[in-house]
């Protein structure tokens, strides 16, 4: 059974009956139960820039942390992951491809790597970077998660672990310099968005 997301909501299924495959598609909330344990494994589908450089989506999953009454607060938390080689912080991040658009990536990626599901926002940047560990470029851009769901199965739960952070622990873990510019990025603009409400109340009063 292969996975395939085509849109944000939606899975895609190819499942193989004798010799005639047939496609169905779910709902996301009904089909998360069954196939929480499939990621998409190998690099045929792979994009490369012009300049041969692999290129990768990630995100950062956010929500704000709610008031002893149940109300949200103005406070930012962030979920980090560990790598799958060591136990060294970052968020979800994978390749983007042929199949998919950045958001799609995002998305994908949050739920293989993180387990969580929410709005993907717009895009925060685009970086170039270098592996330190293959000595070789790519190109990266990262999205705000605003998430909605966090699942008790996923993926990867196997071999990574994900916590919740505030925005300052979440940058002194966090291992890749590109992601950290990302985080202040997001909250910049999360900043302002509160600070443009605020205004507009303050007005109307």
């Amino acid at each position: 059974m292969r996975l395939t997301l085509f849109a944000p909501q939606i899975f895609c299924f190819q499942i193989y009956l004798g010799f005639q495959p047939f496609s169905v598609q779910l709902f996301l909330p009904f089909c998360l139960t069954m196939v929480c344990l499939v990621s998409r494994t190998g690099r045929h589908l792979q994009r490369y820039d012009d300049l041969g450089r692999r290129q990768v989506v990630g995100c950062i999953p956010y929500r704000y942390k709610r008031n002893s009454d149940g109300t949200l607060s103005t406070d930012l938390e962030v979920l980090v992951i560990s790598s799958q080689k060591c136990q060294k912080m970052m968020f979800p991040k994978g390749g983007w491809e042929l199949d998919e658009s950045k958001e799609q990536a995002a998305l994908r990626e949050s739920i293989e790597e993180a387990g969580v599901i929410g709005k993907v926002e717009c895009e925060l940047g685009k970086w170039d970077f270098m592996s330190k560990r293959y000595g070789t470029f790519y190109e990266g851009y990262m999205f705000p998660l605003l998430v909605k769901e966090e699942l008790p199965l996923w993926p990867e739960q196997n071999v990574r672990q994900r916590t919740w952070m505030s925005v300052k622990e979440a940058r002194d873990v966090c291992q890749h310099w590109w992601m950290k510019e990302a985080l202040d990025i997001l909250v910049e603009r999360l900043t302002s968005l509160q600070q443009h409400k605020e205004q507009n109340i303050s007005t109307c009063l």
